[in-house]
């Protein structure tokens, strides 16, 4: 048998604890399970599971981030095709994942999420950016299916809330949610008012430079539409956890034309990455379930774990508060901005 190279053994230690941990926090949930458990269970050292995961919440939402991430969504031949439809749609497929409609072991897996997500401010507050990214991403995706209905961020926002709430009483009081009633209150929000306005140029905006840079970003991954990224024309905002919020202010600006990109940065992406991509991947699922994907909001999302997006358009180190824009054509970076109201500034 031919020895494997390092990255390979790498790779899969790193699988085998990442399967270990899942029965692990499945069998007994997160507060129960150990990290010696989890690396006798996948025979390995305490050591090799430290080498993989900084700690036990990282492992946690790895585990939980690559569920959702390898999960297929059923397709829905009955996507909303008005933003009352879509709200329904959403709603169902976000039902259907609750603690009420799973097994017992996928509802115990992630019983714990939230919990460790208000646990402390390093989580609650990328978790709170994270969830205004989506409510905008929803929004616009609800825009599009009626232009000239105006801004439906806050009706996204307000199912969110919902849905939210719906699955917390869904793991503390089992039986008492009535789903039916959660998605025809989804549906009720289309036909609000909710004097939903925004405006057309952000309150602070970045000073924009000339330059003439090289553009060699690296290959990767869309988190929306698993399709390879495309850089070669458009914008480009390299966006800190802390400020994922900034991302509607650039879509709204952005030339129908450009390419839009948004690549997330963390100064722990070990454990912060894993939460983010996890909040995504689970609105991709009702996404994908509820949307026709003309609909779906014009943006690709990268995970930017290594920096390596951030190092292309000549952002040496990255903090959560991270925010450089960039405008590429022909291969090369043409404007530049940084601080806040970047990504506006380029458009």
């Amino acid at each position: 048998m031919a020895r494997l190279t390092r990255a390979e053994a790498q790779e899969r230690n790193r699988a085998r604890v990442l399967a270990a941990a899942r029965a692990e926090f499945a069998e007994r949930g997160f507060r129960e399970t150990k990290i010696d458990v989890i690396a006798e269970r996948a025979e390995l050292t305490r050591g090799a599971v430290y080498s993989n995961f900084p700690g036990k919440r990282a492992l946690y939402f790895a585990v939980l981030a690559e569920d959702a991430e390898n999960a297929t969504p059923a397709p829905n031949p009955d996507v909303g095709l008005t933003p009352r439809e879509a709200l329904g749609a959403f709603a169902r497929a976000w039902v259907a994942r609750l603690p009420l409609a799973t097994d017992r072991e996928a509802a115990r897996l992630g019983l714990d999420l939230m919990p460790e997500v208000m646990a402390s401010e390093q989580t609650s507050r990328p978790f709170a950016q994270l969830t205004r990214f989506i409510a905008s991403l929803f929004g616009l995706a609800l825009e599009r299916l009626d232009p000239v209905a105006g801004r439906k961020v806050r009706v996204a926002e307000s199912a969110l809330t919902l849905l939210h709430g719906a699955s917390q009483l869904a793991a503390a009081a089992p039986g008492f949610m009535e789903p039916f009633n959660v998605v025809t209150a989804c549906e009720a929000f289309a036909d609000l008012d909710l004097r939903d306005t925004f405006p057309p140029v952000p309150p602070i905006v970045a000073p924009l430079r000339a330059v003439d840079e090289p553009w060699n970003p690296p290959d990767a991954i869309d988190l929306l539409d698993r399709e390879p990224v495309r850089t070669g024309r458009g914008v480009v905002a390299i966006l800190g956890l802390h400020r994922l919020s900034a991302a509607e202010e650039m879509l709204r600006a952005a030339s129908p034309s450009d390419e839009v990109t948004i690549a997330f940065v963390t100064a722990e992406p070990a454990e912060l990455s894993a939460l983010a991509r996890l909040v995504i991947a689970e609105f991709r699922a009702c996404l994908h379930q509820a949307f026709p994907h003309s609909a779906w909001p014009r943006v690709q999302i990268v995970a930017d774990d290594a920096g390596a997006f951030a190092a292309a358009a000549g952002v040496a180190s990255v903090v959560d508060g991270t925010e450089v824009a960039i405008r590429v054509r022909d291969g090369r970076i043409i404007r530049r901005a940084e601080g806040f109201g970047a990504g506006h500034a380029v458009c």
